[in-house]
């Protein structure tokens, strides 16, 4: 007895993964087949812990180990799942079970494992819609783990949608795709002028001159010879206009693709960012606009030419030999069923390729960026199958499509093929018994290779249309995104801020972790807060919502008396300035990352800021000064000076708040007085928050704000806190232990 499925998808072989999947083995009924799995590596308090998610045909089942030693076994019925939604944390992520429009169960693993919980939930998704799809009274689709991919794509919807919304793009240069119709017409109006011109040429002049007949006008030769050159040169030129107007447009609408995606991506909050790859971004953005522009340029018109072109020439078949023609377009009915049963197919695994490219994408986008830390840690060899194993997706992915393409193609070959072998047949017939010429036939011959071509044609757009619409799926998923704070008409417009902030019980939940617990603070303008505490007390977050990065779950934050939430978001963060612990210096010359934020800035207001920064004594020790390019996120200076051009650029924009988050915990003692005067600068005359462990910084505050578990625990001065033997008390001791060595 051959092995199940569930035994031959084994990932990690330990003794306890092979009890989960025999187990789960166990529970497999009659005609149900395993379509994927996934093995979770945590439980729902962050503890390692082994699981095991498997996916049938018809039920989601789940098996893990109990703390006893015994096996806990779960199942829910697909038709009964809303959807599964793959939710990622940086470290972690979690996969929510939704039942009526909650989170009915959950499973958590690390964040080595989002490709695959990714998948998982892909495949889950197209299973659903499978499900859904049949009647009652039907049993489960029967799909093995072959074929999953090749439905990966029911998910986007028929390809029709995606192409009728992709119009909004085009419709701006209506008037070129008109021309461009026209020129079609034209261009196959001039395509069939050969064949018409071949039979009296076979019929006049080659037979009666093959015959040794006398009298054949010389003229003949040259007229029907010039009216098939002046055809082929009309054809070129008809053509050559229809492409050029045709790569004109594709490249207008890729472009205003590319941009309203990127401009709609800026709009998102870090929330959108925190669930996506970098990798897959790019990839929407870059590879699969260019794949709908490659669809209109080349196959959209093509398409409709093709399909002229075959209306036309069937219809002088008929008009020339209606029982030859019916043996012509005899194929076409096997052709269509052809096109109806390989289309599902394709469009699936032309979704699949693209998933698993925007992977692919997504580790060069870790490793190239990364490379030092790889180096450091001679991970090389790590990376190297990491993307071996992404660029495998691919091959995989690849190969699933060309392997039905591989069939489909040549099949429609051999059809044409027959049909064109039943037309010399016939038609060889019907000149031996004088029912037609052989110009006739020849010209019917030539005009069945033309209708065979183009239909060859059209089958290969089956392909075009299924990646084009796959493509544009990915696209348009990214435009569909709504922003959580956007700019509407109930947003008020702001200047220049006071800087009074206040959080009244302010509550911040993140998927399921609850991690501001009810924060009530108010910040007078010009005051500086430290905020201190231990890691994940909440004060990256709090910092956060004070850029309005994030909204809160609950309560308000007030700036100068207004809730942020009605305040216009742009206008709101003009007034901000961000010194973060690991400056982000984009790539290009110092200059240009100071004024980042001030664009129209003079060179006299830069070297002022970098001045005020500290900055300008080692910018003026480079070769190029202040025109020196910094390399990829400023790889080419040390942190100290990445910070203080950090710092110039905040000033710059000469914030009303200012948030310092770590400012200097990543520098040297002597590059940290540097950045002390630097900071004593900018703090001057602004709201400050500032995030910081170094005693210098936290001596400068007007208050001190201590955080635990999501709330604030203690509030005072430097001195206030030291009496009291609380949090802080025990930081600060803590802080000198290490000072101190």
């Amino acid at each position: 007895m051959p092995p199940s499925p569930l035994t031959l998808i084994r990932s990690i072989p330990t003794d306890l993964t092979e009890t989960l999947l025999a187990h789960a083995d166990t529970k497999l009924v009659s005609g149900e087949r395993v379509l994927a799995r996934f093995q979770t590596d945590l439980n729902a308090g962050l503890h390692f812990h082994q699981g095991l998610i498997v996916l049938t045909s018809q039920r989601l089942l789940h098996v893990e180990s109990t703390k006893g030693g015994d096996l806990q076994f779960k199942e829910w019925r697909i038709r009964d799942i809303d959807d599964l939604v793959l939710e990622e944390f940086g470290a972690t992520a979690a996969i929510h079970l939704m039942q009526s429009k909650a989170s009915a169960y959950h499973w958590r693993a690390t964040g080595g494992r989002v490709r695959e919980a990714d998948s998982l939930v892909a495949k889950f998704k197209d299973q659903r819609k499978v499900v859904l799809a049949q009647t009652p009274g039907d049993q489960a689709t029967d799909l093995d783990e072959s074929d999953v991919d090749a439905v990966e794509a029911e998910v986007t919807g028929p390809p029709s949608k995606a192409m009728v919304r992709l119009w909004q793009f085009v419709r701006p240069w209506r008037k070129q795709m008109a021309l461009a119709t026209v020129l079609t017409l034209a261009s196959t109006g001039a395509g069939l002028i050969w064949p018409g011109l071949t039979m009296p040429l076979v019929d006049k002049v080659l037979i009666p001159l093959q015959a040794g007949e006398t009298g054949i006008k010389r003229n003949l030769v040259y007229y029907y010879v010039s009216g098939l050159a002046a055809a082929a040169v009309l054809a070129w030129a008809l053509n050559w206009a229809k492409t050029y107007i045709l790569a004109r447009v594709s490249e207008r609408v890729a472009s205003q693709l590319r941009r309203q995606t990127f401009n709609h991506i800026q709009e998102l909050s870090l929330t959108y960012f925190n669930k996506k790859r970098t990798g897959d971004l790019i990839s929407r953005i870059s590879s699969d606009t260019d794949e709908i522009c490659y669809f209109i340029s080349v196959n959209l018109i093509g398409f409709a030419d093709d399909v002229l072109m075959i209306l036309f020439t069937a219809a002088i078949l008929i008009s020339i030999d209606p029982m030859m023609a019916l043996f012509a377009l005899a194929p076409l009915p096997i052709v269509g069923w052809l096109v109806q049963r390989v289309r599902g197919l394709l469009r699936g695994g032309f979704a699949a390729g693209s998933r698993a490219w925007s992977q692919m994408t997504s580790v060069l986008a870790d490793t190239i960026p990364g490379v030092r830390v790889v180096k450091a840690f001679a991970q090389e060899r790590r990376e190297i199958e990491r993307f071996r194993s992404a660029d495998q997706q691919v091959l995989d992915a690849n190969d699933r499509v060309n392997k039905t393409w591989s069939f489909f193609e040549p099949m429609i070959g051999l059809l044409t093929d027959t049909g064109l072998l039943v037309v010399w047949g016939w038609g060889a017939w019907s000149v031996a018994h004088h029912h037609i010429t052989v110009g006739v036939l020849t010209g019917f011959i030539a005009y069945i290779s033309r209708f065979y071509g183009r239909l060859d044609s059209m089958s290969r757009m089956l392909a075009a249309v299924q990646r084009a619409a796959a493509s544009a799926h990915r696209v348009f998923d990214v435009l569909d995104v709504k922003p959580d704070m956007p700019i509407t008409t109930a947003t008020r417009s702001v200047g220049r801020l006071k800087g009074e902030i206040e959080f009244k019980d302010v509550k911040f939940r993140y998927g399921s972790r609850q991690i501001m617990k009810g924060v009530s603070l108010k910040i007078a303008p010009g005051e500086m807060i430290g905020l201190v505490g231990p890691s994940g007390a909440g004060k990256t977050t709090l910092v956060n919502l004070a850029c309005r990065f994030f909204e809160v779950s609950e309560g308000a934050i007030l700036v100068d008396g207004s809730d942020l939430r009605e305040l216009n978001v742009e206008d709101y963060r003009k007034n901000l300035g961000l010194v973060l612990q690991e400056p982000y210096l984009f790539y290009g010359t110092i200059m240009e990352n100071i004024a980042y934020g001030k664009q129209n800035a003079s060179r006299a207001e830069i070297i002022a800021a970098a001045r005020a920064a500290r900055a300008h004594e080692f910018i003026m020790r480079l070769q190029d000064g202040y025109d020196s390019m910094v390399g990829e996120r400023g790889q080419q200076l040390s942190g100290g000076e990445r910070q203080r051009i950090s710092i110039a650029r905040a000033l710059l924009i000469d914030p009303a708040i200012l948030i310092l988050d770590e400012a200097t915990s990543s520098v040297d003692t002597e590059t940290e007085r540097e950045i002390q005067t630097a900071l004593e600068n900018l703090i001057t005359g602004r709201t400050t928050i500032a995030i910081a462990h170094r005693l210098g910084t936290l001596r400068r505050a007007n208050r001190l704000v201590v955080m635990d578990d999501g709330r604030i625990s203690e509030i005072g001065t430097h001195e206030e806190l030291l009496q009291s033997s609380g949090t802080y008390a025990r930081l600060h001791e803590a802080m000198l232990e290490v000072t101190n060595g």
